[in-house]
């Protein structure tokens, strides 16, 4: 898949399935999916059967032209499906983006915010993902609080980071979470956006960057981020929403698409037979890809 094909894709109908669940987070999405933490004996047995939840969703049939994107963790990067690499598996033979997450994780709140830890590993990050074909990159941070002073320097860090993997040829997506939770939702994204629009006016001309973002509480207030030229596309993420509830925002959203995780396999479920797993899966999809295209 070329550049040009990549961001077609992007550009066009579908959404991006995040598939990133890192260390930390991999247990819990390992529980919902119906696989108790006693059931590997070591952090090893726990990725592979992680790598084989995500197996079984990719090579599904119903894992098809809806999906544009799949974000990954390292890990699954590293990993195969049918004997190829997980991102030339998704390119060539599901015609779909991969993305690659390449945080560290979260500092400690303050001033609200949690920023990114360092990520001293990303320059040999950025080359392996090079190296697999990976077009893009997602990083997160998360806002709780509207303190203006904290979202600025989420907001100035992402930019920071963003312009180093431009700069070593991915297409960054910048993610500045707001908490769905938070008292001051509606402050944050406020705060946010035109934080955003300020980094955004100063980008050059020859730059883009992609923005994952929780799903706004007023809809169509990202319109402008969405139209900006220096933005290829702007992608929600579902933020603890049901796939319901994330999916009636969504569309009331115009011109952003999914960028879900939770939201997308909240049903499936390991002892599932094929038959109830491809349904489940396709229901899913197309209730996101629906939600998507508006």
């Amino acid at each position: 898949m070329t550049t040009q094909d990549a961001i077609a894709r992007i550009q066009g109908n579908g959404f991006i399935a995040a598939l990133d669940q890192s260390g930390g987070s991999t247990p819990k999405a390992l529980k919902a999916y119906g696989i108790e933490e006693g059931a590997w004996g070591s952090e090893e047995e726990m990725f592979e059967l992680i790598h084989n939840m995500r197996t079984r969703i990719i090579v599904n049939p119903k894992f098809d032209e809806r999906v544009c994107g799949a974000i990954l963790f390292e890990r699954t990067m590293n990993s195969e499906i049918d004997g190829m690499p997980t991102a030339k598996y998704l390119s060539e033979v599901k015609n779909i983006v991969p993305f690659l997450k390449v945080d560290e994780g979260l500092k400690d709140e303050e001033n609200g915010v949690q920023l990114m830890k360092e990520m001293k590993g990303l320059t040999e990050r950025l080359a392996s993902a090079n190296s697999h074909g990976i077009f893009g990159t997602k990083m997160r941070s998360v806002i709780n609080d509207a303190n203006a002073q904290g979202i600025a320097a989420i907001v100035d860090q992402q930019f920071d980071v963003g312009n180093t993997i431009i700069a070593a040829g991915l297409m960054p997506i910048l993610e500045p979470e707001v908490n769905i939770k938070s008292a001051t939702k509606a402050e944050c994204e406020a705060l946010l956006r035109d934080a955003i629009l300020t980094h955004l006016d100063q980008l050059g001309d020859d730059k883009q960057i992609m923005l994952k973002l929780s799903l706004p509480d007023e809809a169509n207030f990202y319109r402008d981020l969405i139209t900006h030229p220096r933005v290829l596309r702007v992608v929600a993420l579902s933020g603890g929403y049901s796939t319901e509830e994330a999916n009636e925002k969504l569309a009331a959203n115009n011109g952003m698409t999914a960028s879900f995780s939770r939201a997308l396999v909240q049903d499936l479920r390991a002892d599932q037979s094929d038959e109830e797993f491809t349904a489940t899966l396709d229901s899913a999809i197309q209730g996101i890809y629906e939600a998507s295209i508006t």
